[in-house]
């Protein structure tokens, strides 16, 4: 419930409200408007910049992980976690964060970007890839990070807190999405309630006969021993996520969704980690958030998100209670929407005070 009475506090964008809408536990949830009453010094992307160092690390006998670091060395540690699994990092993530106050780590993750095997989906677990995110703490010398991450990227970054919590200093997560089978569901068969012709594209890619199986019938193209059956499918997967992933479909985005590279690892890796969700299981999430309660946390879920629906940043919200929960009431899924946008990089601003 929202109390539109409430002030805002100065400290946020759009802080607490003070008035009886608090979800259990006295935490507030926030109605972040992309007009109007922001108050924040910043709410856009900072300029472009390059990073001061990049690498690899070899994690195993199959994968390589690439890295990069930019803004300030002494800066305050922040961990960006990108989406998927397997959307890979761009140069517009390093962008969220001041680069006078942050230390940016940039990791793309197993078979994702430019990391190597592209696709690859041997050893491609969540436990693997907190593994990966620990190594390369360890690999940089950090003591404690933040963790800032959205869709895929807020699972992996739960899932890392719960882990090594004494590891972080705290979360910014977007767009949730806890790894169960309802959210897979959903993703494979409900989206079409509000974006029917993306889906009939979708399934139309699968013969009628296989259908009712959606998530094998792809996995069996996106493994299949012929390249250009794998990218075929891997396109049209990934085109359907990016054409469902904003609240006024972008014709940007959904180029960008079917670049070949993209496309491949995005839509292998995500349909190994959907058949395989047994690597999260159900609600250990959920379960699990007594471990990080006591840190700052601030969850960001555009209320139109019809890839991640709200409901689960709800359930998250309830099980974090302390946590900032604003509510975007402009926006959809992607970070790069205006409301979106806004609410994270306020919070990366807001978050200069934990070090």
């Amino acid at each position: 419930m929202i109390d539109t009475q409430g002030r805002l506090r100065a400290a946020f964008v759009v802080s607490r409200l003070r008035r009886a809408g608090a979800s259990p536990g006295g935490s507030s949830t926030l109605v972040a408007r992309t007009t109007g009453c922001m108050a924040m010094p910043r709410s856009d992307f900072y300029p472009p910049i390059d990073p001061f160092q990049t690498g690899t690390l070899a994690v195993d006998g199959i994968h390589t992980v690439y890295w990069e670091q930019a803004g300030n060395p002494r800066g305050v540690p922040v961990m960006f976690l990108h989406g998927g699994p397997g959307a890979g990092a761009s140069p517009t993530h390093r962008r969220f964060f001041d680069p006078a106050h942050y230390r940016i780590v940039v990791m793309d993750q197993r078979g994702a970007g430019r990391s190597t095997p592209l696709g690859e989906t041997r050893e491609n677990t969540t436990e693997r890839l907190v593994e990966d995110i620990e190594t390369l703490r360890r690999h940089l010398g950090i003591e404690r990070w933040h963790l800032f991450g959205g869709s895929w990227g807020s699972t992996l970054a739960l899932a890392y807190a719960e882990t090594h919590p004494d590891r972080c200093l705290g979360l910014i997560l977007r767009g949730i999405f806890l790894m169960r089978k309802a959210e897979i569901d959903w993703f494979l068969y409900s989206m079409r309630i509000l974006f029917p012709e993306a889906w009939a594209a979708f399934a139309g890619h699968i013969p009628e006969d296989e259908r009712d199986d959606l998530l094998e019938a792809y996995w069996k193209r996106l493994d299949s021993a012929d390249p250009m059956v794998r990218m075929a499918a891997a396109r049209v997967w990934s085109v359907y996520e990016g054409s469902c992933s904003s609240l006024l479909p972008s014709p940007d985005l959904i180029a960008a969704s079917g670049e070949d590279r993209h496309a491949l690892g995005l839509a292998r890796i995500e349909a190994h980690y959907f058949r395989s969700n047994r690597f999260t299981p159900e609600d250990k999430l959920l379960r699990d958030v007594s471990r990080i309660r006591h840190l700052p946390g601030v969850i960001v879920q555009g209320r139109y998100d019809i890839v991640c629906p709200v409901i689960s940043a709800d359930a998250l919200h309830r099980a974090w209670p302390e946590a900032d929960y604003r509510i975007v009431p402009d926006a959809g899924h992607s970070a790069m929407e205006p409301g979106i946008r806004a609410a994270l990089i306020q919070a990366t601003e807001r978050f200069k005070e934990y070090r």
